[in-house]
């Protein structure tokens, strides 16, 4: 009876997401075509102020579901022996799926070619300003600082979940280590973990009016002409996200079975606020609580998830390579466009060095930015597709989603804890 009753609220969450896109896209149009850029401008940043409302509400509850679940988890998992195996396999998925993706976009985009003929004389430099700032601290040493935390207190006001995730780790262990000293405080994080996700419910109900902003702040700044402009591009890069998800989707059925529709059902309202807010963070506590309901045990889940959104980024992988050759075919850099070596040395540069961002607003950017300029990419070619970038982002965004919920479920299979009854919603 509890199903019946709380299924149909989850069809409505959802149906109100997607009402709330296609609303957000007709305001965005009608303002965009009917009234001047100041005005444009100034209704994309009001409009905006409904995403940045959901996505801070968001926010406020990552730190404490991420320390809390992980550290329940790995206490959970009782040694460094079985930590060490469950950690040994989500890497292996995440490299390996990693390597696919970048893979595969190299692939499509020397078939697609979309970067040739394009018109390099509507790059903007004055629009990468900002990411030219944030690549000045790209360095070995800015990665360390991103990936050891200095304060577990700044780490969770910053919501740094690569630092959050190693504290945890570290903390976790330790009260493994005392016993039955610490079950007191288990009890209480395990406590505090349900609270949190109690709170997810609550906030989620804001997720309509946080995607509304998104779209209608998109749509009016840029208009749906942007989309003609560089439709062969975003249309290429989505024919790689298309492929990518039949084969991720392939891996996922070879591993679930006949529970891959089921986990695809779970996972579509997360999916959908992640498209449409082309933010991960967004849609975290409630992927957690989904995969929970799945029928993942939750010490895999928060020990699992919170590695993916560092290490698990596939289509952010995709992205870069889409980016990084667009720009060198527009460009006519034959020492890229023309030696396949040099293009597999630059995306294996990519793999390393995309662990060290991530969490910045656009990193996969800054990254081609940073990186690319390693290879002879000009900057100016950022600016060609900036202005686009956040229609990609939406598929980018979701593809991390979907990659992260079928790695966490993979590996509580080989774990042998998937629950085959799931929990009710």
């Amino acid at each position: 009876m509890e199903i019946s009753q709380q299924l149909p609220k989850k069809s409505r969450l959802t149906m109100w997401i997607m009402v709330a896109m296609v609303m957000g896209i007709i305001a965005g149009y009608y303002v965009h075509e009917n009234y001047p850029a100041e005005t444009r401008a100034s209704f994309a940043e009001n409009a905006k102020l409904l995403t940045t409302i959901f996505l801070r509400m968001v926010q406020m509850i990552i730190a404490p579901i991420v320390f809390a679940t992980l550290v329940v988890g790995i206490a959970k998992l009782g040694d460094m022996k079985t930590v060490g195996r469950v950690g040994g396999k989500a890497m292996i998925w995440f490299i390996t799926a990693s390597l696919v993706s970048l893979g595969l976009g190299l692939i499509l985009v020397n078939i697609t070619k979309p970067g040739v003929g394009a018109d390099i004389t509507q790059t903007d430099p004055s629009a990468i300003k900002d990411l030219i700032d944030k690549t000045k601290g790209f360095s070995l040493q800015k990665f360390v600082e991103h990936v050891v935390p200095r304060s577990v207190v700044e780490a969770m006001a910053t919501n740094e979940i690569l630092q959050l995730v190693v504290f945890s780790i570290f903390f976790g262990i330790a009260l493994t280590a005392i016993g039955k000293k610490g079950e007191n405080i288990i009890n209480a994080l395990d406590s505090l973990a349900h609270v949190v996700l109690k709170m997810v419910t609550y906030v989620m109900y804001l997720a309509p009016a946080g995607v509304f902003g998104a779209m209608a702040a998109a749509i009016a700044k840029n208009g749906l002409g942007i989309l003609k402009t560089f439709g062969y591009y975003i249309g290429s890069f989505y024919l790689g996200l298309v492929v990518l998800w039949a084969l991720l989707l392939f891996v996922g059925y070879l591993i679930l079975k006949n529970r891959l529709p089921t986990l695809l059902k779970r996972i579509a309202t997360p999916m959908s606020i992640a498209f449409s807010t082309a933010s991960s963070e967004a849609v975290y506590p409630k992927l957690v609580e989904e995969m929970e309901r799945f029928g993942c045990n939750n010490k895999i889940v928060s020990f699992v998830l919170p590695l993916g959104y560092s290490f698990n980024l596939d289509g952010s992988m995709m992205y870069m390579t889409f980016a990084s050759m667009f720009i060198a075919q527009a460009f006519n850099l034959t020492h890229i466009t023309g030696d396949y070596s040099q293009q597999i040395i630059m995306l294996l540069v990519f793999l390393i060095t995309s662990k060290g961002i991530a969490g910045v607003p656009r990193a996969s950017l800054v990254v081609v930015l940073a990186t690319g300029a390693m290879f002879g990419i000009p900057p100016e070619g950022v600016g060609l597709i900036l202005a686009i970038d956040v229609f990609c982002d939406m598929g980018r965004t979701m593809t991390n989603v979907l990659g992260n919920a079928l790695a966490t479920a993979a590996v509580s299979k080989w774990e042998g804890q998937l629950d085959h009854a799931p929990q009710a919603t």
